[in-house]
């Protein structure tokens, strides 16, 4: 099943984390949208800058320390994605509670495990 999903925390470097995962969602065919502090291309997606107008977002993975988290509170939470997860490193108590009292699945996981084991 295609989860739409939108990466927050993207970059065009290619050892970033990040970088892996969106390669790896468009392998496994995912819809995926990138949100980076610089715009760019990870092959075919467009990184962008800013909060997107999306809809149907199902999963919004973080690559974003926790500490720049707040400013993207509000925009994440009007997605309505069915999950979030947290990459290592990127772990926030505050938000994973705002997401549980929005009814969100808040995670603590690696995208790139998740894809590779068929647990995505």
């Amino acid at each position: 099943m295609n989860k739409t999903t939108l990466v927050i925390g993207a970059s065009e470097k290619e050892e970033r984390y990040s970088n892996m995962a969106v390669k790896l969602l468009v392998k496994y065919q995912h819809k995926v949208f990138a949100i980076g502090s610089k715009t760019g291309k990870i092959g075919e997606i467009e990184i962008v800058i800013g909060q997107p107008k999306l809809d149907n977002i199902h999963t919004i993975t973080l690559y974003l320390s926790k500490q720049y988290q707040k400013e993207y509170y509000d925009y994440i939470l009007s997605l309505k994605p069915q999950r979030i997860i947290f990459n290592p490193g990127t772990e926030n108590e505050a938000l994973e509670i705002l997401a549980k009292e929005h009814n969100v699945n808040a995670i603590d996981a690696c995208t790139l495990v998740l894809l590779k084991t068929g647990q995505y």
